[in-house]
């Protein structure tokens, strides 16, 4: 596997997708290996504002069968209280059931935090990830496929990363996620976080997604597909070419993939793919033959 191929099903079996994507990656690469994983808890909303249960569940499952040391959920709520978005969504329940560490970011000590250096960002103070996923042997997301109305256009992998970074550091005042939300370079800003820490595996659950209004609520779409890749740029360019072939945003559609700014600018900071024509679109089985060849006409069109 070339780190650039983005494999893709459809189908409207989630778990069974989910595994039977996974499966074209060596998780057995994973043994031994402590585990940041991110997944997408923003706000107190059902799928797919907020990661499905059942998909956190088969995550974790694949990971634990690939007989990983351990697994840490790192998550910051954006819109609500972290603790009680991932309490209300089943997480904590879910953590006792399989034997999984969950980290709230918002709780955590200032020692547990690592600056991230604004310089060459359009960051004015830098921003702080915690030390954990820094850390971590190996690092996991797995996001939604939403719209953004907040200034993000669309929120994936790129977006998901917001997650980590804490809102305040504690003990200051200063609050980032007021200085990300209120730039106008936030979408630079979102791929910039992504510079400062690796991702090993990325599955986008596309099964449901927001074509307008989101991240927390928005037009609804069904689309039964997963996504996967080990390249977040090339997975979330895949991701816009869907939301794009779902009749999305404006802001969505009205430039080349590869000219959206938070592609652009992860693209020239070298988080992933500089060009759709790196990325090569796998269909995992037969009912996504087809939409494959439509996503990378939309890619590379």
């Amino acid at each position: 596997m070339n780190g650039k191929e983005v494999f893709i099903i459809k189908t409207p079996h989630r778990e069974v997708g989910i595994r039977e994507i996974l499966n074209k990656f060596d998780l057995h690469t994973f043994s031994g290996d402590n585990v940041a994983l991110k997944a997408n808890y923003n706000s107190n909303d059902p799928f797919p504002a907020s990661t499905h249960l059942k998909t956190l569940k088969t995550m974790i499952e694949v990971l634990k069968e690939s007989e990983v040391s351990s697994i840490t959920l790192t998550e910051r709520s954006g819109m609500g209280n972290t603790r009680d978005v991932l309490e209300s969504r089943g997480v904590f329940q879910l953590a006792e059931e399989l034997d999984f560490e969950v980290m709230v970011l918002d709780e955590m000590d200032k020692k547990e935090w690592v600056k991230m250096e604004g310089r060459g960002t359009h960051w004015i103070r830098g921003f702080y990830l915690p030390r954990l996923v820094l850390e971590s042997d190996k690092i996991v997301q797995t996001c939604c496929l939403k719209t953004h109305r907040f200034g993000g256009h669309f929120t994936m992998s790129l977006k998901n990363s917001v997650g980590l970074v804490a809102k305040r550091l504690p003990g200051s005042l200063y609050d980032y996620m007021a200085e990300l939300h209120i730039s106008p370079s936030q979408r630079l800003m979102i791929a910039e976080i992504n510079q400062f820490y690796p991702v090993d595996l990325v599955l986008m659950d596309a099964t449901k997604a927001f074509i307008d209004g989101g991240p927390d609520k928005g037009k609804l779409t069904q689309p039964e597909v997963l996504i996967a890749g080990t390249d977040r740029v090339a997975v979330d360019a895949v991701g816009v070419a869907l939301l794009r072939y779902l009749k999305t945003t404006k802001v969505v559609s009205n430039k080349s993939i590869f000219e959206l700014d938070q592609i652009k600018r992860a693209a020239e900071l070298g988080v992933g793919v500089g060009s759709p024509d790196e990325i090569e679109i796998v269909p995992v089985n037969s009912d996504a033959e087809e939409l494959s060849l439509a996503l990378d006409d939309l890619l590379k069109g």
